[in-house]
């Protein structure tokens, strides 16, 4: 195999972390034939650029305006963490009529766990979660019309915004592609970034679920600042020390 230049190197190994979710240091030396350190600094000045995270023996992709995950690829990452923390957002309910849940596979898992034995109404602007909830005698379900984005399978657009204006939440369960001090929650899409924008608005009270991957992941649309959260809820897998710079912030950080 012939050297690959610095750029189109650095240009594939972004093209094997989107393609395949993540990638190894070992594998990547192997498969463009260079030195493992090589792989290393290559990763390094990808992070720099806010292309990929690195992790210990590798890397993952960051979304960004232009590359975002589908729904049905969440499903398949970082599952069983994603129930924990489900199950411990649901703990936040506390006596909330009102529910929003956010697009999104950890919502959605949020969604699935809400209790079925009180009456609820939820409104949300997800298909699949929509879907999953309709059969409860006692779930109310609203379901925000608007533009049906194919990879989400998600609502977006005014037609969206405008419905959930409409209302007062007493609880929004957001999720976001990536979470950080600086820049708070991000998104890439900006149709989607108003839908979260105007959840965030209309409750009451505010609750951002995700997995620790999100954190210090910067995307292209902020629609909320971590001061604007009452709890934070996420994985062990997020240092202790980590979480406590973000909750000197504000919200309460439950590490399920």
């Amino acid at each position: 195999m012939a050297a690959l230049g610095t750029d189109e190197r650095r240009r594939r190994i972004v093209q094997a972390a989107r393609e395949a979710g993540s990638v190894d240091v070992t594998e990547l030396a192997a498969q463009l034939n260079v030195a493992k350190e090589t792989v290393r600094r290559d990763l390094r000045v990808l992070e720099d650029h806010g292309l990929v995270r690195r992790t210990h023996g590798g890397a993952y992709p960051v979304e960004s305006a232009g590359y975002e995950t589908t729904l049905a690829h969440r499903t398949t990452m970082h599952v069983p963490e994603k129930r924990r923390i489900a199950a411990a957002a649901v703990e936040l309910l506390g006596d909330a009529e009102t529910v929003f849940v956010d697009e999104g596979f950890t919502p959605q898992l949020i969604a699935e766990a809400l209790p079925t034995d009180r009456p609820l109404t939820v409104v949300t602007a997800s298909l699949a979660t929509a879907s999953a909830l309709a059969r409860h005698e006692k779930t109310v379900v609203l379901l925000l019309g608007g533009r049906v984005r194919p990879g989400t399978l998600a609502t977006v657009d005014h037609w969206t915004t405008q419905m959930l204006s409409g209302f007062v939440i007493d609880l929004a369960f957001i999720g976001a592609n990536g979470i950080s001090r600086e820049h708070g929650l991000t998104t890439p899409d900006p149709a989607v970034g108003g839908v979260k924008a105007e959840a965030v608005r209309v409750a009451r009270r505010l609750v951002f679920a995700g997995s620790h991957t999100k954190f210090g992941a910067v995307s292209f649309c902020r629609f909320a600042s971590v001061g604007d959260l009452e709890a934070i809820v996420t994985s062990t897998a997020l240092p202790a020390a980590e979480a406590h710079r973000y909750a000197l912030l504000g919200p309460q950080v439950v590490r399920a």
